[in-house]
């Protein structure tokens, strides 16, 4: 999972201040939002990662609410297979694949059953291997048959468009969860390795908690992505732990794309 932290200050005015230079997102957000996507966020300011961390579910809140707004305007001109493709697209392009590429280098290492240091040296790897093109066409087609499956318009319209917002925020939520459970893999300094330099509290999930409150507006629906989420991310920490003993910057990457593309397919199954 690379970052958008680094490079020169841009001359021109970001979403992260006004003409007067008051702020209008908190450092921390814009943190966030540089850290995991492409939006626009800010010159960087003072970086500090243990603080971004509990912004990451409204990160994921904010990605879902542009992609609910570019599908809701593609579905009044598209067949909905089209839409689906157009939905995978935006979710890929905003993230700038951060993390499929996290998940492509997560499955080369972690399915080439050699030992741990061989799987963390693979995973460093640049290079695509054959479970790392499987994953990604595995996620990219689940989500696409997800997105295809939701219903589209009539009275179930809102509730299309809020599963859509809601996904992404669960998925960045897993991330959290990740750092909370497990240590850092890697010896030494690593892409995500400043995530890990404080411990997580419960406090810091109120992100997670906002999305668990805005799923009930899904009615009893919420009760099928609620435990899978839980269960998604159970599966991914055990799994984590008996194969390297912890998590890197690409485990977490990935522990995101497989969340959201498994909430899509049980959000498209309750709905």
């Amino acid at each position: 999972m690379t970052t958008g932290q680094g490079g020169a200050k841009s001359p021109l005015r970001s979403l992260a201040s006004n003409k007067t230079g008051m702020k209008i997102l908190p450092v921390h957000l814009a943190a966030a939002l540089r850290f995991i996507t492409i939006l626009p966020a800010g010159a960087p300011e003072a970086y500090h990662p243990r603080a971004m961390i509990p912004y990451f579910p409204v990160v994921g809140l904010l990605l879902g609410l542009i992609l609910a707004a570019a599908d809701a305007a593609a579905c009044r001109f598209l067949a909905q297979p089209a839409v689906g493709a157009i939905d995978v697209i935006v979710l890929t392009v905003l993230t700038g694949a951060l993390h499929l590429d996290g998940l492509a280098d997560t499955a080369d290492g972690l399915f080439s059953h050699r030992n741990r240091e061989t799987a963390l040296s693979i995973m460093k790897d640049s290079r695509i291997g054959v479970m790392g093109a499987t994953a990604l066409a595995c996620i990219l087609l689940a989500k696409y048959g997800a997105f295809s499956a939701l219903p589209v318009g009539g009275d179930t319209a809102w509730q299309r468009f809020l599963v859509l917002v809601l996904v992404p925020g669960y998925a960045r939520s897993s991330m959290m969860a990740g750092i909370y459970f497990l240590p850092y893999a890697r010896a030494g300094k690593g892409t995500a390795s400043d995530l890990f330099t404080q411990d997580l509290k419960l406090r810091d999930f109120w992100g997670l908690f906002l999305c668990v409150l805005l799923s009930g507006l899904l009615g009893w629906r919420a009760l099928a992505i609620i435990p899978a989420f839980l269960a998604v991310c159970t599966a991914l920490i055990i799994f984590y732990r008996k194969r390297i003993k912890g998590v890197t910057g690409d485990m977490l990457g990935a522990m995101s794309e497989i969340t959201e593309a498994f909430l899509f397919i049980i959000a498209a199954a309750a709905f």
